[in-house]
């Protein structure tokens, strides 16, 4: 069985910019790309897991999304790193119109973007971590049974403050998480 490190999207890997619909708005944050490449040279698959609810509210177009993932990748593939996978939730519970707007266990903090890695990629859990910048990210991973870590960098900050169970490590950013993580695996 393979081990994992899933990763948020916005905040996590590129800088949080709202409901980005615009590729020319991509930007890494630093450090970003670095880590991913450490985390790929040490074995482990690296899975993007992103809620991305501006489908459902109609801000971007479900093709305009995988375009903007098809070029975040490419961007991490010329730094000499990869993404395994990359998996995203479209649905929002409240806002949006069918088929989009439902109930759904792919949101983060529900788990189905990891269960569906999990399944793809033959990862065993209890060997995998959990990075993002959000509640929901630290939550999903919790309820899997992976270690969690909340990265400063985008709304982290400010989720730290809200938080009621604790990650098992803070960091400033992914490239620290990526540190702790090979330093405690």
């Amino acid at each position: 069985m393979n081990k994992a490190v899933f990763l948020d999207r916005d905040g996590t890997i590129i800088e949080d910019v709202g409901y980005l619909n615009n590729p020319a708005e991509i930007k890494f944050i630093p450090g970003s790309i670095e880590a991913i490449k450490m985390l790929n040279e040490n074995g482990f698959k690296v899975v993007v897991i992103t809620n991305q609810s501006g489908v459902a509210r109609g801000l971007i177009a479900e093709d305009m999304l995988q375009t903007i993932d098809k070029i975040i990748q490419k961007k991490i593939l010329n730094g000499h790193a990869h993404l395994d996978r990359i998996y995203y939730c479209p649905h929002h519970p409240e806002a949006g119109h069918y088929p989009y707007k439902q109930e759904c266990g792919c949101r983060k903090p529900a788990p189905g973007m990891i269960q569906k890695a999990q399944k793809d990629l033959n990862i065993d859990l209890a060997k995998s971590f959990m990075i993002g910048d959000k509640i929901s990210d630290i939550e999903a991973g919790q309820r899997v049974g992976m270690k969690n870590i909340l990265v400063l960098s985008g709304r982290g900050q400010v989720e730290k403050e809200r938080i009621k169970t604790s990650p098992d490590f803070i960091a400033q950013n992914l490239k620290q998480a990526a540190e702790w993580i090979l330093n405690n695996q």
